[in-house]
């Protein structure tokens, strides 16, 4: 099969449906595919050499760091894609992996030409700008406008403004769509956005968590307890709550902090005079990989925005417990770490303190069962249901599933 990805964002760029797009397209063609992704051209700096199999688009900067672009869905980038593509093998399958233009763009493509659609839902959209705008309603409305001009003629119309109406005007040209977690499928099928959603987690390499556990030590390294935060920084990953609430603690512990984005200033001066914090910037994958093996507990700190939350399952592949703020990734793991309280005032302020001064008192739990040696295991079947191999063979089925239907059609 010719796979054809859509992502809204490069993936040489930061963030977690680029991880999971890049081993995707690793597994996929081990198992003999050929995959061509599709995305916005980068404009910051690029973590490798230039790949045959990225298509990038023409595009716009959209970020002070330039780390992120957007390409328009028009005319324009679909007679640029249409030409790009004639040399390359027919498509057999378009796999949408985005939510704003790259979705367009994608929709748009396999409409033109008659491709069915696998449609991998990353994100809650609206918690996502809610996190990020006072004004999201007016922001949603406007990309559901937006949606309906760029998508004109594929399916039958959407109607609404919020962020699920957005998402059903995304799936309605969609053969299959797939979700990273059971709570999040369980939402987009509740919502109406499709009616029965495939549940596809995304996975950690095979090799490079087995040369990771190898080069482990087998015992834990003496010292203060060790916690490690990683992640895009942007409100909706909750950095700068989390960075106030470990200092409130008071915890005796080390805490190293992988990634960048625009926080990053906001969050040094939070921990300013805290030598036990430590920011490391951006780090390759398998350097990611081996110091969530080596630290005590991953912190995740997000709530309601994430759609699986790659990193508390790939602690939990390594041998790592986290501090989990998400009650649905809570679940979704099912043991193997300490949960923050869900805060239940009504009040916007006091949700806010409350979950402040739950995840403080979190971390001083974590901490103290740490060097006790009483920390929580992983459940073994989260590692071996989350490693990409298994992950590959679950989605070449359900493209398998759609080909046949076109076929039959």
């Amino acid at each position: 099969m010719h796979i054809v990805f859509f992502g809204d964002q490069h993936l040489d760029s930061l963030g977690g449906a680029q991880v999971s797009m890049r081993l995707q397209r690793e597994f996929l063609e081990r198992a003999g595919h050929t995959v061509t992704v599709v995305a916005p051209r980068m404009h910051g700096q690029r973590s490798g050499a230039v790949d045959a199999a990225y298509l990038d688009l023409p595009s716009v900067p959209i970020t002070l760091d330039r780390e992120y672009s957007m390409s328009w869905p028009g005319r324009r980038t679909d007679r640029f894609l249409d030409r790009a593509l004639r040399h390359r093998p027919p498509a057999d399958l378009v796999h949408v992996q985005a939510d704003f233009w790259g979705a367009f763009v994608g929709h748009r493509y396999a409409h033109r030409h008659g491709i069915p659609v696998v449609h991998t839902m990353h994100n809650r959209v609206d918690v996502g700008i809610a996190a990020v705008t006072p004004l999201h309603r007016p922001v949603l409305a406007a990309l559901n406008a937006w949606r309906r001009r760029a998508l004109r003629g594929i399916g039958a119309p959407v109607s609404g403004s919020d962020g699920w109406a957005y998402l059903r005007g995304l799936a309605v040209g969609a053969a299959a769509v797939t979700a990273p977690s059971t709570h999040f499928a369980h939402r987009l099928e509740q919502n109406g956005v499709f009616e029965s959603v495939d549940i596809v987690w995304n996975g950690i390499d095979d090799d490079v968590r087995a040369a990771t556990l190898t080069a482990a030590p087998a015992e834990r390294a003496p010292g203060r307890p060790r916690f490690i935060w990683l992640g895009r920084m942007s409100p909706e990953k909750r950095l700068l709550p989390f960075l106030e609430a470990f200092v409130a603690s008071g915890v005796d512990a080390e805490l190293e902090i992988i990634g960048g984005g625009a926080q990053r200033t906001a969050a040094e001066k939070i921990v300013a005079g805290q030598p036990n914090v430590r920011f490391a910037g951006r780090l390759t994958y398998p350097q990611t990989l081996a110091r969530i093996a080596a630290a005590d507990a991953l912190v995740q700190t997000s709530i309601g925005f994430e759609t699986q939350g790659m990193t508390p399952f790939e602690a939990a592949t390594l041998g790592t417990p986290s501090v989990i703020s998400d009650p649905d990734i809570a679940a979704e793991l099912g043991g193997g770490l300490w949960a923050v309280p869900d805060a239940s005032s009504s009040s916007a302020a006091e949700r806010e303190a409350q979950r402040a001064a739950a995840l403080a008192e979190t971390l001083r739990r974590a901490a103290s069962d740490i060097a006790e040696g009483t920390a929580p295991m992983p459940l073994p079947d989260v590692a071996e249901a989350f490693l990409q191999s298994s992950r590959t063979a679950a989605m070449i089925e359900i493209y398998e599933r759609v080909l046949a239907a076109q076929m039959n059609r």
